[in-house]
């Protein structure tokens, strides 16, 4: 394939940046566009901002666990829970900055998420001239899936910083033979399974991506895979016993069903705001425009004309669809269900690339400007009414028992909000230490705790008998919570309880409910 339209892209680019006298009038950006494009990418990232005050959700708290004990506890307990090896030191570091508030918390991730978003900008002018490039950010800074990480005290934000440092890397390779950007291409692809193991499925599309840049300029093409490929085997060797680890109790960390088609549609949607029918017909509309020019571009490969958008639709499909695919695939075929949401997120850039190069099909300035602000502004709608919530915390719930059991030390049988917890005994004695716990760590009880697995199984039948049987003996009042999982858990108890207590709800805080068991001749007497 001829490179030469490639670097007549890059030139472009550069003329709009720099245009001689003879261009100034053709390429000299619209000062206008610019800075209602620049507001509207402000705006967009301004909605992260609304949930950054929220509490702390169960995972949230996990990754509080893994750090609250100090650094040098931090690799003990990788091997308790070993999914994010790295983003752990850089929460860590994070609280010596700035905290340990819920707001300090999501500091980093929100740095991380800003630092990704700058360089999906840079990947966009690889690709598309300025004002498409400025779309393709403000899109990306809408996603749902970016929304929601930007301010998440979880690694994914990073996993996007070395997501987009990796796809920066392949697309400057069109035109650039530097061996040190192969191996930075290697190492920050690598460092993708240090954030998240499950990010890793963006890999593929990288690898294929690269062979679609390669086609372009085959001097040196084997000399800088080898380098990349070296460079990732070394890089990605301290991960591995962790990603085994992981691989081989799979099952273990299921928590939802198997996907549907409309949650693969939906996938692709560009904001959250778009009503899930709209979100359906636009999503498969664009999806057939891509599949039909993706098809007409790899058939006729003698058309010079059209050799730009080989590599652009090649490249924007593959970095969308091939990470999605995959995870629908392994979730739809195997009992191992990934395709949570926030597992998805690799494909955002992606993602925001195709929506880009749709834009490039509305010729008029006004009218994708237009179209942009539209969906600004719809997605800032939709990110107020939320009220600044990001997910459910089990923040009111703890203090509402701390509250009531604190007055008699009553002891509180709490059921684990993670999967995890139905595999493994329960940690009697150390319940407030233990990853299934990890709320604990951050919302603090000082009543005892009786530790309970989420589901109810055979554990939580017998440590609740036990318990159950000594509360009796004893006239001992306690409590009961948990979360809509265990809400089986809950009525067993209540209904092994109703002989001898009297059982009350103290209430359902965002869907963790607490139970008060009171014995009934302590409850006449009141």
């Amino acid at each position: 394939m001829d490179g030469s339209k490639f670097v007549s892209v890059k030139q472009r680019n550069t003329l709009q940046q720099n245009p001689s006298p003879a261009n100034t009038a053709k390429y000299q950006p619209d000062s206008i566009y610019s800075i209602a494009y620049m507001v509207a990418l402000v705006i967009s990232i301004f909605i992260w901002f609304l949930a950054i005050r929220a509490p702390l959700w169960l995972d949230e708290t996990g990754s509080y666990w893994h750090i609250y004990k100090g650094f040098s506890q931090i690799w003990p307990s990788n091997f308790q829970c070993p999914e994010t090896p790295a983003y752990d030191y850089f929460l860590w570091l994070g609280t010596k900055m700035f905290g340990s508030s819920e707001v300090a918390l999501r500091i980093p991730s929100l740095l991380a998420m800003l630092g990704a978003a700058y360089l999906l900008f840079l990947s966009a002018r690889e690709l598309f001239e300025r004002d498409i490039a400025f779309i393709a950010t403000i899109i990306f800074c809408l996603n749902p899936m970016i929304v929601f990480a930007s301010v998440d005290a979880r690694p994914y934000a990073f996993g996007m910083l070395a997501v987009n440092v990796a796809i920066l890397c392949l697309l400057r390779m069109r035109h650039n033979q530097s061996a040190w950007l192969a191996a930075l291409l290697g190492f920050s692809c690598a460092a993708i399974f240090y954030f998240h193991f499950l990010l890793g499925a963006v890999l593929p599309a990288l690898l294929l991506g690269y062979f679609v840049i390669a086609d372009v300029n085959r001097k040196g093409q084997w000399r800088q895979l080898g380098i990349a490929l070296a460079v990732f085997a070394v890089a990605i060797l301290p991960a591995i016993p962790s990603f085994l680890f992981t691989f081989h109790s799979s099952d273990s960390h299921v928590f939802e069903a198997a996907p549907t088609l409309l949650a693969f549609l939906g996938t692709f949607a560009p904001v959250k705001f778009v009503p899930t029918a709209v979100s359906i017909a636009i999503t498969f509309y664009a999806s057939l425009v891509l599949a039909f020019a993706f098809a007409v571009v790899l058939t006729h490969n003698r058309l010079s004309q059209i050799k730009i958008e080989k590599c652009q639709i090649a490249v924007c499909a593959l970095l969308a669809l091939v990470p999605v695919l995959l995870l629908f695939g392994v979730s739809k075929g195997t009992s191992i269900h990934i395709f949570a949401t926030r597992h998805r997120i690799e494909a955002a850039s992606g993602i925001a690339l195709c929506w880009a190069l749709l834009f490039t099909q509305v010729k008029n300035r006004t009218a994708r400007l237009i179209l942009c602000l539209v969906l600004v502004a719809a997605a800032a709608y939709q990110g107020y009414s939320n009220k600044g919530q990001h997910l459910y915390s089990w923040k009111d719930a703890i203090e509402a028992v701390e509250k009531n059991a604190s007055v008699d030390n009553a002891p509180v049988l709490i059921c684990s909000d993670f999967p995890e917890s139905d595999y493994v005994p329960m940690p009697l004695d150390a319940a407030k230490e233990s990853p299934y716990f990890a709320q604990l760590s951050y919302y603090k009880l000082s009543v005892p705790v009786v530790p309970l697995p989420r589901a109810l199984n055979y554990e939580a039948k017998l440590v609740a008998s036990d318990f159950y049987q000594f509360a009796v003996v004893n006239h001992q009042r306690f409590l009961a919570m948990g979360y809509a999982p265990s809400y089986a858990t809950l009525d067993w108890l209540a209904g092994s309880a109703a002989g001898q207590y009297s059982v009350r709800v103290l209430g359902n805080y965002e869907g963790v409910l607490v139970l008060e068991f009171d014995p009934r001749e302590q409850a006449a007497a009141r």
